[in-house]
């Protein structure tokens, strides 16, 4: 049986389009995802630094206008106007 390759690029999408869906306080979402996504989320530059004692982190600039783009994309669909 082969080996799965996965692709973290494309978790980190979904984690980050997913963290849109709990943003509060403006920059703020709750930190809900593995330790590994959101170092990954850090080093990209979309959120501050995720290891510390609060339950949420805290987005970029860069971050948030990904994070509602992802969002958008992959998770809403168009109005329908009759």
């Amino acid at each position: 049986m082969n080996a799965m390759i996965i692709n973290t690029d494309a978790i980190d999408e979904a984690a980050l389009a997913l963290l849109y869906l709990t943003l509060h306080d403006r920059y703020r979402a709750w930190k809900g995802f593995d330790w590994d996504v959101l170092n990954r989320l850090y080093e990209k530059g979309f959120i501050c630094d995720p290891v510390n004692k609060t339950k949420s982190v805290i987005f970029t600039d860069e971050g948030l206008r990904e994070s509602e783009r992802l969002f958008k994309q992959h998770f809403t669909v168009p109005n329908k106007t009759d």
